[in-house]
């Protein structure tokens, strides 16, 4: 009886040691650079910077909550049935952690910021309507692409720079639908991917489709303008003529700067809205709650001034 115990034992002890490597932290590599502590932390945090001595995203936001997040969107009504998955979105995630996505600062801004980049996902890709099963906020990732394009979104103004392939049509698609094929190039020049010659890439390759999606909420609209990333952690500061037009770090001016005056500008309209309570909802999915929001002149943008009007300048 007491040999049958220890063989249990044993057992026993040898699946904790494996499962609990599955799940274990990974240790980051430390080196000190110009006096700066800079970390490299396994797969997920490759290149040495500073951000990768933080969590990392896989430590505090695994697939369970992914899946609680985009619970709708295998169902059979969904449009992109078996594309969008955690491991996609984790390996997309990965490319840019090393320069602070979802690594900036503690633990409860990571979870923040990941929950402020997939609020705006989930928001551009739901199908989810008042009384859809779960909820409207359940619907998120229903979409790939835009599946009644009415243009080619071909502008001919980037002939030279960003020439129109022939016979490639430039609309949404992704994470955060990509349109016009400028945005196209230069999400291609970033990623080292030829979307300008095959925009359709985007809709094959969940991992790609996340990755233009971060990308774009890493990457200035313009020069002498925040990322949104920089925007939401508080990396960005406002000058004068900002805070006359009411931009501020947070959620809001998130919004502003992937969306403009579409969004912005415009009072408490339903669109806006739509994109603030996903994000308040799946920071309440989380666990962070959504009283970690702000105020509403961080969370909202409905008085900003735009920072490039659709008058001056095309938006994607």
């Amino acid at each position: 009886m007491e040999a049958k115990w220890c063989m249990l034992l044993t057992i026993a002890l040898m699946l904790l040691l494996v499962n609990g490597d599955d799940e274990a932290p990974v240790k980051p590599v430390v080196k000190t650079v110009k006096g700066k502590k800079v970390c490299q932390k396994g797969w997920e945090c490759k290149r040495f910077s500073k951000f990768c001595c933080n969590e990392t995203i896989s430590e505090y936001f695994q697939t369970y909550q992914f899946e609680n997040l985009f619970a709708k969107r295998n169902t059979p009504v969904a449009h992109a049935v078996g594309f969008w998955d955690y491991h996609s979105f984790i390996t997309a995630a990965a490319e840019h952690q090393p320069d602070g996505f979802g690594t900036t600062g503690g633990k409860k801004t990571g979870m923040k910021e990941v929950a402020a980049f997939l609020g705006h996902v989930g928001s551009k890709t739901s199908c989810g309507y008042g009384v859809a099963t779960g909820g409207p906020l359940a619907w998120g990732l229903c979409y790939n692409k835009e599946l009644s394009p009415d243009s080619l979104y071909c502008d001919e103004y980037y002939k030279l720079t960003y020439p129109c392939a022939p016979g490639a049509a430039y609309y949404g698609r992704g994470a955060l639908p990509l349109y016009w094929n400028y945005n196209y190039g230069k999400a291609g020049e970033a990623l080292k991917v030829d979307l300008l010659n095959h925009p359709e890439y985007i809709e094959q390759n969940a991992t790609l489709a996340f990755q233009a999606a971060i990308w774009r909420w890493m990457t200035p609209v313009k020069k002498n303008q925040p990322s949104a990333h920089d925007a939401f952690v508080g990396n960005w500061k406002p000058t004068k003529n900002d805070t006359l037009a009411k931009r501020v770090p947070g959620f809001g001016t998130t919004m502003n700067i992937l969306y403009g005056d579409s969004v912005c500008g415009q009072g408490d309209s339903d669109s806006m809205n739509n994109i603030v309570s996903h994000y308040q909802y799946y920071l309440d999915l989380m666990g962070v709650g959504r009283e970690e929001a702000g105020p509403h002149e961080v969370l909202t943008c409905s008085e900003q001034l735009a920072f490039n009007p659709s008058s001056s300048s095309p938006t994607s």
